[in-house]
């Protein structure tokens, strides 16, 4: 059964769009795009670029996962980069390093140049903070801007502490932290629903609430819905966390994440401008962190503390709002009008998983938590390799999966008790 857009803050003020149909009866494409996020939208419209008949089925409406539920930060980091720069070594060699620090900021100008040249109104914005909350932390920052200038960013970060930390945000708990300008923050349902009107502009057929019930597998690929049916040359299943299939093939690497977001009340315009005068994004530099913006109506964006049970928070809006207060004095005792959830595909090795089911059938999931950047590199990935030129998908394809070849239930309980270990070994260090 579909589901209407969970009531969040983004679906709350996004753009109306009008509903694309339900798939119905027979048709032909050369490519079916599975999952209508950002990895299915932007595969999309990077297929239709090259020339190519594009379906794409999504179950519910455009955006309607971690896409519209995240917490609308385009940032530099990769989760998996160390684990990154084991595995690719074996592809890429001595390029290795340069490919990840590129790959931190490839994402970023994707968006750019989209946004601009569909003309896509989704409250895009430069500047970000990664935040110190104890002196173990500094020392890690201050590489990565070392890092920076070394690789010729020198103008864009800068680690910043003291007088300068509190003119660019009011916050008592952070001691430093580097200040991006490259990084950026977005309304990003907005952003897919201004991307899926680009992708049906360039001749892609999009089609909503048109659940895939199945695919059956050939030379040429049949792609079953409830009402309908399509027949390619080429099936991408894109749907991250949200589905389920193909699993034989890809059982045991992704696990779903519960993240919990919340929004306030509108603030006045003084006590906003004191709280976050350059209006950047925020998040800490822990392992299980919090993460924070303002909206374009003032509101601020608050979510944190990831749940690896498998189930979803009771109260979303009690469990945020003690860290809430604590990061923002001044806003203890707002009121908050929405609090939702989403469901994250995190992967052991942060290592986003790529590869395919047979010749013609290909999947991409799994982001840790850094999905909005990284869907858009690797949707021009899997156009890449649907349409032949495989170097990129092929290192991704390469990597070494852990797999946990165990229930559902163990395995969120494994995962939730060793995020429990990671918490606790930072507090005491």
């Amino acid at each position: 059964m579909q589901e209407p857009h969970t009531r969040s803050y983004y679906a709350a003020t996004a753009h109306a769009y009008p509903a694309f149909p339900v798939l119905q009866g027979e048709t032909q494409a050369d490519v079916v795009v599975i999952g209508g996020g950002f990895t299915g939208v932007n595969a999309a419209i990077e297929l239709a670029d090259r020339g190519l008949r594009v379906v794409l089925l999504e179950a519910n409406r455009i955006g309607w996962g971690a896409t519209g539920r995240n917490g609308g930060q385009i940032t530099g980091s990769l989760s998996g980069d160390r684990a990154m720069a084991r595995e690719f070594r074996r592809s890429l060699g001595s390029e290795t390093e340069n490919y990840i620090w590129n790959l931190r900021w490839r994402g970023h100008d994707i968006i750019r140049k989209r946004v601009a040249r569909f003309g896509i109104d989704c409250d895009l914005k430069p500047g970000h903070l990664q935040a110190a909350l104890k002196p173990a932390h500094v020392a890690e920052l201050r590489a990565l801007v070392a890092e920076a200038e070394a690789r010729g960013m020198g103008d864009e970060v800068r680690y910043v502490e003291g007088a300068d930390l509190r003119a660019l945000l009011d916050v008592p708990i952070y001691i430093g932290g580097v200040h991006n300008r490259r990084n950026m923050h977005v309304h990003s349902l907005n952003l897919v629903i201004g991307e899926a009107q680009a992708a049906a502009g360039l001749g892609v057929r999009i089609f909503e609430n048109s659940e895939v019930t199945g695919i059956t597998r050939g030379a040429r690929p049949v792609v079953r819905t409830g009402q309908g049916r399509v027949t390619c040359d080429t099936v991408l299943l894109a749907g991250n966390a949200y589905h389920h299939l193909g699993r034989s093939r890809m059982r045991g690497v992704l696990f779903p994440a519960a993240l919990g977001i919340i929004a306030t009340a509108p603030i006045a315009e003084d006590v906003a401008r004191a709280i976050n005068p350059q209006d950047i994004a925020v998040y800490d530099d822990r392992f299980v962190l919090d993460y924070h913006r303002l909206s374009a109506d003032r509101r601020l964006i608050f979510g944190g503390g990831t749940n690896y049970s498998g189930r979803d928070s009771a109260d979303i809006a009690a469990e945020l709002r003690p860290a809430l207060e604590r990061t923002y004095p001044r806003l203890k005792g707002i009121g908050i009008d929405f609090a939702w959830s989403g469901r994250d595909g995190i992967v052991l090795n942060r290592i986003p998983h790529l590869g395919r089911i047979g010749p013609n059938i290909f999947y991409a999931e799994g982001y840790s938590g850094h999905g909005i950047a990284t869907t858009h590199i690797v949707a021009e990935i899997m156009a890449g390799a649907i349409t032949g030129t495989m170097e990129e998908f092929d290192v991704f394809d390469a990597v070494h999966r852990l797999r946990l070849p165990i229930g559902n239930w163990l395995t969120h309980h494994a995962l939730a008790l060793g995020m429990a270990y990671y918490t606790l070994r930072e507090r005491l260090t």
